[in-house]
């Protein structure tokens, strides 16, 4: 599990690493039809997040990775409707605590414990735009997603306990 979170970040690094070097997309080959977000709220206190919904036209020859939307990265969900894609991005905003925190008199131990991520967000973006990572062929290439609207806030109720 550690050494997957480590890859994970090591992705990430080498993708920001990238980014300034390459520009944005202005034609892409694909067509965006609908991009919507909306905030959630979970049934525990502090679970909250935002999913992003992009709808894509003319899209299937491409290889979609990454999406960067409010100052977080999250690795794009691809469903395949028909004719068309739909992409979908969750970005966590919770608040809770990370339990695998460990605390100890030896400092060997907490070694174990995960850095946070301090790395600059690699784009200057509006509450509502988003950019998209993709590839085609062997490049990577970068689209930015405007006037993405606001839908309908979601609260997901509590479990009932047993």
């Amino acid at each position: 599990m550690k050494i997957m979170k480590i890859l994970s970040i090591l992705t990430i690094i080498v993708s920001f690493s990238h980014c300034g070097s390459n520009k944005f997309v202005k034609n892409p080959s694909f067509k965006v039809e609908k991009a919507v977000y909306n905030n959630w709220v979970g049934g525990q206190q502090g679970v909250s997040g935002t999913k992003l919904e992009i709808h894509l036209i003319n899209a299937a020859s491409i290889n979609f990775d990454s999406l960067y939307f409010q100052n977080k990265i999250t690795k794009v969900e691809v469903i395949k409707l028909d004719d068309k894609l739909q992409l979908i991005g969750h970005f966590s905003t919770s608040k809770r605590q990370n339990r695998d925190l460990i605390l100890d008199v030896d400092p060997k131990k907490e070694l174990q414990n995960t850095l946070p991520n301090l790395e600059k967000f690699p784009f200057e973006l509006k509450e509502n735009e988003a950019i998209l990572s993709y590839k085609k062929g062997q490049k990577r290439m970068y689209f930015k997603i405007e006037n993405i609207k606001e839908i309908q806030f979601v609260a997901f109720p509590s479990a009932n306990r047993k």
